[in-house]
């Protein structure tokens, strides 16, 4: 099979756009895929419906096969691929085979610009940036989610903004750069990002807005919503308290408006991708509840206006 291409991923991707009814998602436990789904009620005329994924992330210890499997079984539109320490997340082969089998498109990868990804496809960030635009062509994505660079890689930092801008046109992919924290200490908060940790204060072309990293700022989302207007990209969907760390819980069990972000934006028509980028390490048997219930929260409140003919709310931006 052809890895140049992605057949697959656009063919996965037309089925993906065709399962977008807010109600589709199956008892957690049941074989969707021997299951015959339930025709969705599709958005209203002319209306846009954002597609909704699910981060190979909210899989993990499991590897992106779970994650795949996971998505199509609760009826997923796709899947973000967080490249890391596991071998299939940088085996563009082996993904779109995946693809293939499970019929869910790639809609997004997450470049390896974590702290603990920093010897993911070797030391030097722009050119493990490049390969990760490769590596989302291949697959038939044209977003990347990338972290800013953290305050000691300087040489990285330098005219990053300016920068990273003109790779995304060079390589023809989107770098939407993520909204991150202060690390809080005792007493102070650290500076650990160049240019600095909220990207709604620089100029980047596209922003992906991460709803736990807002928390974790004690932040709003949906003002920052606003703020970014036609520069929101992309979304992480889950939720915090605020506290010190950066939870990713299940949307609605903190303190972020994300049922306020996603129906402002569908009132708006905003064309981008949620994916659900969700803690589930300690939801043990739970966890494809907790994914199904997060997929149910996401379909339910993207489409609240159609569904219940309600005025939408002001539009973003």
């Amino acid at each position: 099979m052809s890895v140049t291409e992605a057949p697959a991923a656009s063919q996965a991707l037309t089925a993906g756009r065709e399962r977008l009814g807010a109600d589709n998602v199956p008892a957690p436990g049941s074989d969707a895929r021997a299951a015959e789904r339930p025709e969705p009620a599709g958005p209203a005329e002319g209306a846009t419906v954002p597609l909704v994924g699910l981060a190979t992330t909210s899989a993990y210890p499991d590897d992106a096969a779970t994650a795949f499997e996971l998505a199509a079984d609760l009826g997923y539109d796709g899947v973000e691929v967080m490249v890391w320490s596991d071998p299939l997340s940088r085996d563009a082969g082996a993904l779109l085979e995946l693809v293939e089998e499970h019929g869910v498109p790639v809609l997004s990868v997450h470049a390896p610009t974590l702290l603990l990804t920093q010897g993911v496809w070797g030391r030097d960030p722009w050119g493990k940036l490049r390969r990760t635009a490769e590596h989302a062509r291949r697959l038939g994505a044209g977003l990347v989610v990338v972290h800013p660079p953290f305050r000691w890689q300087r040489d990285y930092g330098e005219r990053f903004v300016e920068r990273i801008t003109d790779l995304g046109r060079s390589e023809g992919v989107i770098f939407a750069v993520e909204n991150m924290f202060p690390w809080r200490m005792p007493g102070r908060d650290v500076q650990a990002y160049i240019p600095g940790w909220d990207a709604v204060e620089h100029p980047y072309d596209h922003v992906t807005l991460d709803l736990s990293h807002a928390a974790t700022a004690r932040q709003d989302s949906l003002e920052l919503a606003r703020r970014l207007g036609r520069r929101l990209s992309h979304i992480h969907l889950a939720d915090g308290s605020g506290s010190l760390r950066d939870e990713h819980l299940p949307p609605g069990e903190g303190n972020q408006p994300c049922a306020e972000v996603l129906a402002e934006l569908a009132a708006e028509g905003w064309s981008g991708h949620v994916v659900a980028e969700v803690n589930t390490r300690r939801a043990g048997n739970r966890r494809n509840q907790v994914l199904a219930e997060t997929l149910r929260y996401a379909r339910r409140h993207l489409r609240a206006d159609e569904a219940d003919g309600r005025e939408g709310p002001a539009a973003v931006g």
